[in-house]
Formats: C-alpha cells, structure tokens, sequence
C-alpha cells in the first residue's frame, strides 16, 4: 500500500487486500485498528444476499458459517492492514474453528459488527478470537485459525 492507512477503510482498499469477491467478500468497511492486536470491521446485510434466496425464502437468516467466515475476512484484514498490505496476493485459508456458538439470527437490515483479536502468530498461521454482534448484542463467537499457503 505504501501510503498512510486512512479509518475507515472503504471497501475499495478491501477489495485490494483480501483476494475474496461478490458474493464471498463479507466485510464492508474496517472502522477501527490496533495494529498487530485488534480489528473493528462490519458487513451491511442487505436482503438482496444470495443466500437469502436459499436460507430461508419465507424467513430469510444468514447462515452461521458465512458469520464465521465474515470474522476470518475481518482477521485477514487485521494481519494486511498491520503489515501496510505487504501480504496483499499471498493466500490465507481457514484451517480450524474452535468453541463457535451462535446466539442470535442475523437477518437482512442488520449491521455485523465483527470484533477480531489476534491471539498468536505461530510460523505462518494466525489465531484469532472473533465476536460478531448486532446492535451491541452478541450474536456469535469464535476462534478461528488461518494458515498462509506456503506452496504459491
């Protein structure tokens, strides 16, 4: 990136760091930064979600594991940001969920909050405890660990 880091982070920096897109790209904007700790980011659920059409038609529901797949974005942009985007094009994949729970429905109009902290580094891995909430309530937690491709 090469350039002072401006919050919030529009969802055209995003795009640039993350390798994810339409429909699979689930954060929208990063608000808040604690380099190398912390990352405050959020998705607009809109009711026009592709998953929308299939979970469920009559009562439409965000599926959990795109809530936790939205968190490991969020801690993906934790480690990009904190590194000024030096690790833009290398890929990180989702290896391990652990003590997920799910205590709300997200449905469309919602805003995600997604609270990423990172745990450790270990070697080319990243754990991180993730909380998604709406509206100040909790509505579902990780921890999630990333591992970087090493074979690209």
């Amino acid at each position: 990136m090469n350039q002072a880091l401006q919050l919030p982070v529009d969802a055209a920096t995003i795009r640039k760091l993350l390798p994810h897109r339409y429909p699979f790209l689930l954060v929208d904007r990063v608000v808040e930064l604690e380099p190398n700790k912390r990352v405050l980011a959020y998705k607009n659920v809109t009711q026009n979600e592709p998953f929308f059409t299939g979970h469920f038609p009559e009562h439409p529901i965000m599926p959990g594991v795109l809530v936790v797949e939205a968190l490991a974005q969020a801690g993906g942009m934790l480690i990009q940001l904190s590194h000024d985007g030096q690790t833009a094009g290398r890929m990180f994949y989702l290896v391990k969920i652990d003590n997920a729970r799910f205590s709300r429905m997200v449905v469309p109009g919602d805003r995600l909050d997604l609270e990423v902290t990172l745990k450790r580094l270990i070697r080319n891995m990243a754990l991180y405890s993730g909380v998604a909430s709406v509206n100040g309530e909790t509505v579902a937690s990780a921890d999630i660990l990333c591992a970087e491709d090493t074979s690209c």
